[in-house]
């Protein structure tokens, strides 16, 4: 099989009603993907409690994620990542409404 070449960039639908999730690769238990957000932030009263980690890094747009901890709202700009461990409640609370949000998220770890 011959390398292939792609960008984070192409694809992206012009209006997203929902959070656009694009898995790029996957092997041996690790799922890289592409997550496109639009304004989008995770229901009220929902979280995300994932039994594997997730490396995720912010391309572009601005995003705030909130831990069900004592830690203040983590707000993300181009560049930035954080690693969230398996068992970590997260909710995205904000992402731009106005430019498109990419994020590159990696899972592993997982049952």
């Amino acid at each position: 099989m011959a390398p292939r070449t792609c960008s984070l960039f192409d694809g992206i639908p012009a209006v997203l009603e929902k959070e656009f999730f694009q898995t790029l690769a996957e092997s041996g238990g690790t799922r890289i993907e592409r997550i496109v957000s639009d304004g989008q932030a995770t229901p009220d009263g929902e979280w995300y409690d994932q039994g594997w980690d997730e490396w995720v890094l912010l391309i572009s747009g601005v995003a705030t994620l909130l831990f069900d901890s004592a830690s203040p709202p983590l707000s993300l700009k181009p560049g930035d990542h954080v690693m969230i461990p398996a068992g970590c409640r997260h909710r995205v609370e904000h992402t731009d409404p106005d430019e498109k949000t990419i994020w590159l998220a990696v899972h592993f770890g997982g049952n």
